[in-house]
């Protein structure tokens, strides 16, 4: 009896136990313009932690802490380069120009231009639902690979990937309306010249429910700096914000 519950213990442990998916380097190199000496540091940045489990690793081998310090080489990076591109700017604009750049959605979009979903380590449950290509998934994973850049090729290394990768479409970028969140954008702005948290209001609700139109303004100091008008109170902010941004010229 004590040998069939070794043998069953046994064979249950070699099941859970499982090596990680091959990842094909040199394609992903080929796509990242950028060959790593150490591999591992590039295997982590694609680790994410659903598939830690199946592995009987701990959270600190998935990619959250190279997310962290690539997080940190970006925005130094982004900075640097808008400090540089724009001396004629304020704080306050870099810096909702940089929270574009280095946002989510656009880090996203880069990740799946690179296919980078496609080399993730992911739980078969996370990549049933539609992991590799969620964007909260694949923008840390684009910070991730940025720190592991970092670790192995040094400062400049991690530059000509960030500027290769993400700042050589910047105008682009800043200057198409659909990637900007205007609502972000006008909060950076006043958060950067202590002018507190912008404030909206509805002014008005017009329409019969199924067709409503809203009215809002938003106001920064109890100063209203713009109005909006959308067939969502979210719109209606958004357009709100964008007109506070053309009244303060940001």
């Amino acid at each position: 009896m004590l040998h069939w519950i070794q043998q069953f213990f046994s064979k249950n442990r070699k099941q859970d136990s499982i090596s990680l998916p091959r990842i094909d380097f040199e394609a992903l190199y080929a796509i990242l313009g950028y060959r790593f000496t150490n591999p591992a540091l590039l295997e982590q940045a694609l680790k994410h932690r659903s598939i830690l489990p199946a592995l009987h690793q701990t959270r600190v081998e998935s990619n959250e802490r190279l997310e962290l310090l690539g997080d940190a080489v970006l925005g130094l990076v982004v900075t640097e380069f808008l400090f540089n591109k724009y001396p004629d700017k304020e704080e306050g604009e870099l810096t909702a120009m940089k929270s574009l750049l280095v946002s989510r959605k656009i880090l996203a979009k880069i990740a799946r231009t690179l296919t980078l979903g496609e080399f993730m380590l992911l739980s078969d449950s996370e990549v049933k639902s539609g992991g590799r290509n969620r964007i909260s998934i694949i923008a840390d994973a684009m910070e991730s690979v940025i720190g592991a850049v970092y670790l192995d090729g040094g400062l400049e290394n991690a530059k000509s990937f960030i500027v290769r990768n993400i700042l050589g479409d910047y105008q682009a970028i800043l200057s198409a309306e659909q990637h900007r969140n205007f609502k972000s954008i006008l909060l950076e702005y006043t958060q950067s010249k202590n002018l507190g948290v912008p404030f909206y209001s509805i002014c008005s609700e017009d329409g019969p429910d199924h067709n409503k139109v809203f009215t809002v303004e938003v106001k920064i100091q109890n100063k209203i700096v713009g109005r909006g008008v959308g067939n969502s109170k979210k719109r209606a902010e958004q357009s709100a914000a964008q007109d506070a941004l053309a009244q303060l010229e940001i």
